[in-house]
C-alpha cells in the first residue's frame, strides 16, 4: 500500500473509541462508563454477601458452642449405664455411643500401662496415660459375656511421662465417657512401643494387652478405689464439628454462593458487552452451507 493509501486508510487502533454496538476486545468492554458502573454495584452486592456470609458463619459458631455446653452439661450429669449394654468386646463401635457414661468392674494391669505423647489438655501439650482394664463385669445383659476381654482406659493427662502414677490394685469399679479407637500409626515404627503409644488404637494395643478387646476406649470419671490425684481429667469426647451450628453454617455458604453469583454475573456482561449487538434492522448473519 502506497503512502497516499495509507493516510486515506489508517491502520486501525486498538484503543480507539469504538460504537457501543461494536465487537470488541473484554478489557475494553470492561472500562467502558456502564461496565464500570455495573461492576461498582456487584461489587458493592458481593461485599454485602460477604459480610453476610460472615455474620452467619459467627452466629454459627457462638449457637454452636451453646449447645455444646447444654450438651457437655447433660452428659456430665447424666447417670451412667453398664458398659455391657452399650459395647460388647470386638464389636464395630457406633457413632452415637461417643461420651455415652458408662460403668464396668475390671482390675488394672499396671504393667501394660502406656502414655500418648503429644496431647493438648487446656492449652498444655502433655501426656495421657493409657492402662488396660482387664474386664470382670461389664454389666448389663451382656456384662458376663465380657469377663476377661480388654477395655483400654484413659485414666487422665500429665505434663510429663514420671507423672504418670501406677493404677489402683485390685478389682475397680470405674466410670467414664465411650468414644471410638483412634486409627493406627501409618508408619510401622510407630504404633506401641517403649512404653509410648502413638495413637489409642485397638488394632495396635490388642497386639500388646492381648484380646479379646473392645473397638472403643474409656475416658476415666470416676473410680472406686480412687486413683491419685496426679493425673488430670479429661472432659467429656466430642465429635469432630459439634462446635458449629449447621443451619447457620448454610446461611454462610448461601450468602457467599450469592456473592460469587455477582461476580460471575458482571463477567458473563462483559462478555456480551465485548461481542457487541447487531445494528437496529440488521439480522444476524447465517453460515452459509
Amino acid at each position: 500500500m502506497t503512502a497516499p493509501d495509507e493516510a486515506a486508510h489508517p491502520a486501525p487502533d486498538t484503543w480507539s473509541v469504538r460504537a457501543a454496538g461494536e465487537p470488541t476486545t473484554m478489557l475494553r468492554a470492561a472500562v467502558r462508563p456502564r461496565m464500570l458502573v455495573m461492576a461498582l454495584l456487584l461489587a458493592a452486592a458481593a461485599t454485602v454477601c460477604g459480610l453476610l456470609g460472615a455474620w452467619q458463619l459467627d452466629r454459627a459458631e457462638v449457637r454452636g458452642h451453646r449447645a455444646q455446653a447444654e450438651h457437655d452439661a447433660q452428659v456430665v450429669a447424666a447417670t451412667p449405664v453398664p458398659l455391657g449394654d452399650e459395647l460388647s468386646p470386638q464389636t464395630a463401635f457406633r457413632g452415637e455411643l461417643v461420651a455415652r457414661k458408662v460403668s464396668v468392674t475390671g482390675t488394672y494391669e499396671a504393667a501394660g500401662q502406656v502414655v500418648v505423647p503429644e496431647r493438648v489438655h487446656e492449652g498444655e501439650v502433655g501426656y495421657l496415660v493409657l492402662t488396660p482394664l482387664r474386664v470382670s463385669d461389664a454389666g448389663g445383659a451382656q456384662g458376663a459375656q465380657a469377663a476377661g476381654a480388654v477395655l483400654p482406659v484413659v485414666r487422665g493427662w500429665v505434663a510429663s511421662p514420671d507423672e504418670a502414677d501406677e493404677p489402683p490394685a485390685g478389682t475397680v469399679a470405674v466410670t467414664g465417657y465411650l468414644q471410638a479407637s483412634e486409627q493406627a500409626a501409618q508408619q510401622a515404627a510407630d504404633g506401641v512401643r517403649d512404653g509410648r503409644a502413638t495413637a489409642i488404637s485397638s488394632a495396635e494395643l490388642v497386639g500388646e494387652w492381648g484380646g479379646p478387646i473392645y473397638s472403643g476406649y474409656l475416658v476415666l470419671v470416676d473410680s472406686e478405689p480412687a486413683q491419685g490425684a496426679t493425673l488430670a481429667l479429661l472432659d467429656p469426647p466430642r465429635t469432630p464439628g459439634s462446635g458449629l451450628n449447621v443451619q447457620n453454617l448454610a446461611y454462610a455458604a448461601q450468602w457467599w454462593i450469592f456473592g460469587g453469583f455477582a461476580a460471575a454475573l458482571w463477567l458473563r456482561m462483559v462478555r456480551d458487552e465485548a461481542r457487541g449487538r447487531p445494528a437496529a434492522g440488521v439480522p444476524p448473519a447465517t453460515p452459509s452451507a
